[in-house]
């Protein structure tokens, strides 16, 4: 800990020795007041920087892995533990706290900076995500998190000492000064990730430029000001020290567009046509040309392959059409494939579909392989796209307005579905359902996740609607589709698609004998995926609410 050199008449400014001990003093460049300022806005800056790493790991874990709530879960508590390990382990720095914190904000700038390019490679060049939590990958994604928490953790009695080096006061009053700047560069930082950040420069590029602010705020701060508490030998390590990281993150950001097409050549394969972040998932289209098949990706995800969609979209959309269907909701489905087959069946009037990626929409329309593949259902004058969350569109949707509601939308097991496979969802979904209407539910796999389908189809009755549940198989199983992207595994890729079809009375599973044809599903074969569905029934499961997800 920095002593007075002596005591000071009262009122005065302490005499501080550069070093804690007897020795020269060691004044600041500037007058206290404005050293404290300076301070402070490094806290600013530092505390900024730190959110932002925790949030870049945060989402960068649920884009990965899926389950959102479970990755904030381990990143946050894991980096809240490590910062209380990083703030006993400062104490024994406190003596040289001006180089133990240049240090510090040198390789949190480091570590923090590259934690993301670090992470995808890994997923990207081995796949191995899913499994139990002593994978490497996820051994990785807790080593960011302790290291970084660590670093976050050791700055606060850093700067603490470096405060009161300034002007001694009292611990409360330096605290308080300490955390409000910390506290409100952490709102900036946490405002920043999502608005500023992501948009402008993604993911990678966003992580390499807060380590870059770091590494030059933290250096700065300690050269401007503390220079004379530091060695000649210590000021030049220090230096080179956030050279070397400077240089090692602008190298990253020339190179992250390498970087990336490489990692999406691995985890893609060669033939990837469109690949774009919307704001709302990164979206890959590949093949769809020349012959080759169409498979379209949402956040990693298969979500279209034109080696099996006609089985999924015949078997979602087809039962459902069996009866009145003058008037059709479609809640997702923006590749325009439901309603491709919705507007196969003669006496549909109108089509809504409800998409909440406008991007996933323009390429339905204009992308020629995926255009093609739906039949440039967009284009048909019956239907009415809008963009939106299918939630808050359903709240203010017109009651009794449609006689099929077609529940096109990612596996429940995805956090950011679970609200679209609540008993409130679904009770807004039947209250927009005309006398005799039907709405038809992609439930997720039947044979791999019983419980999650079984689950979905319980909520369903929990909204006061009766169900006939089935499933379809012949599913492509080059890609999982579903929560955990394991691309590497296609073991535990799901084979099927279950489907519940509910309505105010028991509704009868079968196809209209005056309407289309399906290419694939047959009335012999719906009447097998019935019996197949119900051979996996979990009974007495629970409804999944909005505030007791159960996916």
């Amino acid at each position: 800990m920095i002593e007075p050199h002596a005591p000071a008449p009262p009122g005065s400014p302490p005499h501080w020795s550069a070093r804690g001990g007897p020795g020269g003093p060691a004044p600041l460049p500037v007058r206290p007041g404005t050293g404290r300022f300076l301070v402070l806005a490094g806290v600013f800056v530092c505390a900024a920087c730190g959110l932002v790493y925790e949030l870049e790991l945060v989402a960068l874990a649920s884009y990965l892995m899926g389950d959102s709530v479970t990755q904030a879960s381990v990143v946050l508590s894991v980096m809240v533990f490590a910062m209380g390990l990083g703030s006993l382990a400062a104490k024994r720095l406190r003596p040289r706290a001006a180089a133990g914190f240049g240090a510090v904000e040198a390789t949190l700038a480091l570590v923090g900076g590259c934690s993301a390019m670090a992470l995808y490679a890994v997923f990207a060049w081995t796949g191995d995500w899913g499994g139990v939590w002593a994978s490497g990958p996820r051994c990785l994604l807790v080593a960011f998190s302790l290291a970084t928490g660590l670093l976050i953790g050791a700055e606060v009695p850093l700067l603490m000492e470096l405060i009161q080096r300034i002007r001694r006061q009292d611990a409360g009053g330096a605290v308080a000064d300490l955390f409000a700047a910390d506290y409100v560069g952490a709102l900036v930082g946490g405002l920043a990730f999502p608005f500023l950040l992501l948009p402008l420069f993604g993911q990678l590029t966003g992580a390499l430029l807060t380590g870059a602010v770091n590494a030059v705020v933290g250096c700065a701060l300690v050269l401007g000001l503390f220079r004379r508490d530091l060695t000649r030998r210590a000021r030049w390590l220090l230096v080179l020290g956030n050279a070397f990281v400077l240089v090692v993150l602008a190298s990253a950001a020339v190179l992250v567009d390498d970087f990336e097409r490489a990692a999406r050549h691995a985890v893609y394969g060669g033939d990837v046509r469109v690949a774009l972040q919307s704001g709302v998932q990164e979206v890959v289209l590949k093949g769809g040309t020349q012959g080759r098949p169409l498979d379209l990706f949402l956040d990693g995800r298969l979500r279209v392959s034109e080696r099996d969609e006609r089985r999924y979209h015949e078997a979602l959309v087809h039962p459902a059409m069996a009866g009145p269907h003058a008037r059709v909701l479609i809640l997702g489905g923006g590749d325009g494939l439901a309603a491709r087959e919705v507007l196969r069946h003669r006496g549909v009037d109108r089509v809504d579909v409800v998409e909440l990626d406008a991007e996933v929409v323009r390429l339905a329309r204009t992308d020629p392989g995926l255009s093609a593949l739906n039949r440039h259902a967009f284009g048909d004058p019956r239907v009415r796209v809008t963009t939106g969350d299918a939630f808050g569109w359903l709240r203010g949707a017109p009651p009794a307005a449609y006689d099929v509601v077609v529940s096109d939308l990612p596996d429940p097991g995805i956090t950011a579905s679970t609200k679209l496979y609540s008993q409130e969802f679904y009770g807004l979904a039947r209250r927009v359902l005309a006398p005799g209407g039907r709405v038809v539910v992609h439930a997720g796999p039947v044979r791999s996740s019983p419980r999650v389908y079984w689950t979905v189809e319980s909520t369903l009755r929990a909204a006061g609607l009766a169900t006939a549940p089935y499933r379809a198989g012949g599913r492509h199983a080059g890609y999982a589709a579903g929560p955990d992207r394991t691309p590497a595994d296609r073991s535990r890729a799901p084979r099927d698609w279950g489907f519940v079809l509910a309505a105010g009375t028991r509704p009868r599973l079968w196809l209209d004998p005056d309407g289309p044809r399906p290419l694939v599903l047959t009335d012999a074969s719906l009447a097998a995926g019935e019996r197949a569905a119900r051979l996996t029934r979990i009974a007495g499961l629970p409804a999944s609410t909005l505030l007791h997800p159960r996916y």
